[in-house]
């Protein structure tokens, strides 16, 4: 093996939380089931006790354990790349057209300003979910973001749905909390601990799974949904912080954003408990090889049947096309669903960063 190799694989998961890690999140360990008590919690089913959470301080996936150990790690970073070349080939990148326009305008909108951050404004209220606004040493953008930081309106609500790098940036954190001190951040259980020292005192909410936020929007419902995934930031603290996704409840929409999610039957359950979205942010990146990544990343073509089982409306594709992290080309993703669009039962919105597609 190569040295350069050999150090990447061996320093990836000490640097970049991205990446996967051995960790047991199987049947040894007694689960208690925990939930932030100030909240409520809205699965009314008889099955329902709250979060799954193991007695080493670890939270548990519902109905998969996550079980990749260091060693598939490390069989994929030294491993041969089959789409390597295709890759190099592809210098395709994502549209992107400039929001100014449209935030200067006052209207509601929801824009993506690509991988998993998203912008809204419903009912005159600011939301903005999982902000990577500025390159860091782990992420660098392939495509531009569609509206400067000082273009933005003041935003009420950031959601953090988990503490991976690509999802949860302490630059873009600590801006945002400098720029908009009275922005109340909404974000999983123990991710306080994590944000605390960034949002220089700004209120921080932590939900357990299909638990809803306290929050002064009139007529907006915003729930804290469970994904098949983990967290980890540093050496010794996988699964200590909740993962999840964020259902929102409008006066004209629900609209499902799924955050990082391997497939399984969650899906299933968040669309009884909550309803089918009428607009559902689905991931479909990071997706190869799917023998590594599937626990943690759906494909696209899952992510369609998915969408069809929960019944959806229209399914908005992300988590593609911004950032290189893994085998597969930049917008492969957007070819297999154009590929299989005519299994979606549904409308699918053709992915523009900071087009509206409200």
């Amino acid at each position: 093996m190569k040295p350069k190799i050999l150090i990447v694989a061996l320093f990836i998961p000490l640097l970049f939380g991205m990446v996967w890690v051995y960790n047991n999140d199987g049947n040894s360990h007694k689960i208690r089931y925990v939930s932030n008590e100030s909240l409520a919690t809205v699965h009314k089913g008889l099955a329902w006790k709250g979060t799954p959470k193991l007695n080493d301080g670890t939270f548990k996936n519902l109905y998969k354990p996550f079980d990749s150990s260091f060693w598939d790690l490390l069989k994929w970073k030294t491993s041969e790349n089959p789409y390597a070349e295709e890759k190099e080939k592809d210098s395709r990148l994502l549209e992107v057209v400039n929001s100014k326009e449209k935030v200067d305008s006052g209207e509601d909108f929801m824009i993506w300003l690509g991988h998993a951050s998203f912008l809204f404004r419903i009912q005159g209220v600011v939301y903005l979910i999982d902000p990577i606004l500025m390159d860091n040493v782990f992420l660098k953008r392939k495509t531009a973001l569609p509206l400067a930081l000082e273009d933005f309106p003041k935003v009420d609500f950031i959601l953090i749905s988990h503490n991976h790098r690509d999802h949860c940036d302490k630059s873009s954190i600590s801006a945002l909390a400098e720029r908009y001190p009275g922005a109340k951040f909404l974000t999983g259980l123990e991710m306080k601990g994590l944000l605390r020292g960034w949002v220089n005192g700004n209120e921080i909410q932590e939900a357990g799974w299909f638990q809803q936020y306290q929050i002064d929007a009139p007529g907006m419902e915003i729930t804290y949904v469970p994904s098949r995934h983990w967290t980890r930031r540093w050496l010794s603290d996988t699964n200590k912080r909740l993962w999840g996704g964020f259902y929102f409840k409008t006066p004209d929409n629900n609209i499902y954003f799924m955050g990082d999610s391997g497939d399984g039957v969650h899906f299933d359950e968040i669309a009884e408990v909550m309803g089918p979205p009428d607009i559902a942010i689905m991931g479909v990146g990071a997706f190869r090889p799917e023998w590594f990544m599937e626990q943690s990343h759906i494909s696209p073509r899952d992510a369609i049947h998915a969408f069809n089982r929960m019944g959806g409306r229209s399914f908005f594709p992300m988590h593609f096309g911004t950032f290189d992290l893994s085998d597969e080309p930049l917008l492969e993703p957007l070819n297999l669903l154009l590929q299989h669009q005519n299994e979606l039962n549904g409308e699918l919105i053709f992915p523009v960063i900071g087009k509206d597609f409200l």
